[in-house]
């Protein structure tokens, strides 16, 4: 797993009103300081921070003023995921449920239902990202397509860390997650710069081992890398649904392309005769003007002809 930062290029906006302040920062924790400034527009983290240590500095609190200071300010895609997670709590629970279960599953072996839970999983991430660039645009912040990568990314990371659950949750994420591979072992989720077992290590093995403690590790790493394996088995497959109806998607929308071709074609045919037909009408009303001037000169010189006589 690896931090992937979004970009983090800022539009000017104006400062949080003063009322925004805390009433008293030594009343407050710092998760509540931590809970307002990932509150914030990226734009007045900064300036926020600052004034959060600060007080905290004429509170006489320096331990609380420090950690304050040391508060990352969150990339824009990680933005966008702490917005999400304010404003769609219930979608987010409903993810992380969603998290519970896989594991569950992949803990039982359980091919079947890690297959329907994977397609489940995408559906939800890409429902979740789509809400989640809907709430960045009605902030003033829309997101590119690599932000939404990114926020992606890290729910899916959400699914596999505890961790980064609980930091989704809270909505104080400074940075983005990737995760490759659904899985417990060897998980390790990297936020605002430090790395996190998400399991503890296995201890090594000594010369004192008996063979049954062997035996038994060497039976968790197989349940293990055939807990990794079955679902490896269900994204593969759940990949192979997902390509196969966008196969079917693309042969409908050529289908489709195909019948306007045809329709276009068609409605080319019936210009041309009717270019052919308007220019052999036109023709032909050249023809009978031109017949009747005739007739019309005619007529005067028979007249002229009748008045002579």
């Amino acid at each position: 797993m690896n931090t992937t930062a979004g970009d983090d290029t800022q539009v000017p906006r104006a400062r949080a009103p003063p009322s925004a302040n805390l009433a008293t920062i030594t009343k407050m924790t710092l998760d509540d300081v931590a809970g307002e400034l990932y509150t914030l527009d990226p734009g007045d983290f900064v300036s926020t921070r600052a004034e959060r240590a600060a007080q905290a500095r004429a509170d006489g609190d320096r331990d609380l003023a420090e950690a304050i200071a040391a508060l990352r300010k969150p990339t824009l895609a990680a933005w966008t995921v702490n917005l999400l997670a304010r404003h769609a709590p219930r979608e987010i629970a409903a993810l992380l449920d969603l998290g519970d279960a896989l594991r569950s599953a992949q803990r039982q072996l359980s091919g079947d239902k890690l297959r329907a839970l994977g397609t489940q999983r995408q559906q939800v991430v890409n429902a979740m990202t789509k809400r989640a660039a809907e709430l960045a645009a009605e902030h003033d912040r829309p997101a590119s397509e690599q932000v939404l990568r990114e926020v992606g990314r890290t729910l899916t990371a959400a699914l596999a860390d505890p961790e980064v659950a609980d930091l989704l949750r809270a909505g104080v994420l400074a940075s983005t997650v990737t995760y490759d591979g659904f899985g417990p072992a060897g998980l390790v989720a990297i936020t605002g710069g430090k790395a996190t077992a998400a399991r503890a290590s296995k201890p090594r093995s000594t010369t004192k081992d008996t063979d049954t403690e062997r035996r038994a590790r060497a039976r968790q790493e197989l349940d293990d890398a055939e807990a990794g394996l079955a679902t490896a088995r269900a994204d593969r497959d759940a990949a192979e649904t997902a390509a196969a109806q966008a196969k079917s998607d693309l042969d409908e929308i050529e289908a489709h392309i195909s019948d306007l071709r045809a329709e276009l074609e068609r409605a080319e045919q019936r210009r041309h005769f009717a270019h052919t037909a308007e220019h052999r009408a036109r023709g032909e009303f050249n023809a009978a003007r031109s017949q009747f001037d005739r007739m019309r000169r005619w007529v005067e010189r028979a007249g002229a002809r009748l008045s002579e006589d």
